[in-house]
């Protein structure tokens, strides 16, 4: 069966000499794509765009010898995870170790022998399709796991809402709150570190399930259509340590407590703390509340202002914004209030858009 040009694997094939190029090309074109480049710098362009299966690669070349060119290709996410031979004269054992360590996966001595060139050439693209096809399986795993979990996540805030007076409206803008607030903090530099577009993504799933403690709070408190007494507020202020505890044992169930797992642990259990030590569970006070319960404390006490629920009428928006203003340094943190003022009208439209029926 004869395999067309295009599902070939492809071969970049870099060297300085035309003689080279041409032997190896012509050697290896009846079963292979071959690219090639007469230097370095064409070499890394070449790769970028073309995204070759293998690296036939000259060592020593004028300007940028192979050694740098392997630098540059494993130092670049696109071009990374390309193998590369290295093609040379030098023999002794520094100029291979030197190889290695730059990131070659093989060598191939000159002058070549056609035989060994086309057996190591078949070797490493079989490795490289053993990788690639582990690499997919893996990716798909982790899809499914995802899935998983959001479906897991999904049921949870389900129960939540089912039981008490919150809405689905409820948990989607606090989501998307929390992403904005998110990424308006990502752009202090204390932050940027920690805030990255993964964490901000784990940070997002985590978010919704803020108040899954709330199953555990009985009927008579949870659904009460008027103030609680200073003895159900204690009842109903263990949500949060509840909350934590059920996460912590999911995640012993699972066998793991991954990233995902510790965001949400955080924001369920702290995110009724306050910046001056005045709230609930632990009493933490400043930093040592986790940034991602200090974001979801904004974001949750302002759609409490502005919803409806059996026991308050909701505040307009601006009496809202007010007092989330007041509470700045107090109840919470000072940067992320002036995140929140920074993008309020984005808070806003994302409050109407979602708004309860």
């Amino acid at each position: 069966m004869t395999i067309s040009e295009s599902n070939r694997p492809a071969i970049l094939v870099v060297d300085d000499t035309p003689t080279n190029l041409s032997l190896i090309s012509n050697l290896l074109k009846d079963q292979y794509r071959i690219i090639v480049a007469s230097n370095g710098t064409k070499a890394l362009e070449l790769a970028n765009s073309v995204i070759p299966d293998l690296i036939l690669l000259d060592v020593m070349m004028p300007k940028m010898d192979g050694y740098e060119v392997c630098r540059h290709l494993k130092a670049d996410k696109k071009t990374h995870k390309i193998p590369v031979i290295f093609l040379t004269a030098k023999t002794e054992i520094e100029d291979e170790e030197l190889g290695f360590l730059v990131g070659a996966v093989d060598f191939i001595h000159k002058p070549i022998s056609p035989p060994i060139v086309k057996a190591r050439v078949k070797t490493q693209l079989e490795v490289k399709a053993w990788q690639d096809s582990l690499q997919n399986r893996v990716e798909q795993q982790l899809l499914e796991i995802n899935n998983l979990q959001y479906a897991l996540i999904c049921v949870m805030v389900s129960l939540v809402e089912f039981r008490s007076e919150t809405t689905g409206n409820h948990v989607r803008r606090i989501q998307n709150y929390v992403l904005m607030l998110t990424k308006e903090m990502a752009k202090l530099s204390k932050y940027s570190a920690l805030l990255t577009p993964h964490y901000i993504e784990q940070l997002g799933k985590s978010a919704p399930l803020h108040d899954i403690g709330k199953i555990a709070i009985p009927d008579t408190i949870l659904l009460k259509p008027d103030k609680l007494t200073p003895e159900e507020f204690v009842i109903m202020k263990t949500h949060a340590q509840l909350g934590c505890n059920m996460l912590k044992k999911a995640g012993e169930y699972i066998g793991t407590h991954s990233e995902f797992l510790t965001i949400a642990m955080d924001i369920t259990c702290y995110h009724h703390e306050k910046w001056d030590g005045s709230g609930y569970p632990k009493g933490l006070a400043g930093n040592e509340i986790p940034l991602s319960a200090r974001l979801v404390a904004v974001a949750d006490v302002f759609d409490e202002l502005i919803s409806h629920r059996p026991y308050q009428k909701p505040m307009n928006n601006e009496k809202a914004i007010a007092t989330i203003i007041e509470g700045k340094g107090t109840h919470f943190d000072p940067e992320v209030v002036d995140a929140f003022m920074a993008i309020k009208d984005d808070i806003l439209h994302v409050a109407a858009t979602l708004m309860d029926n």
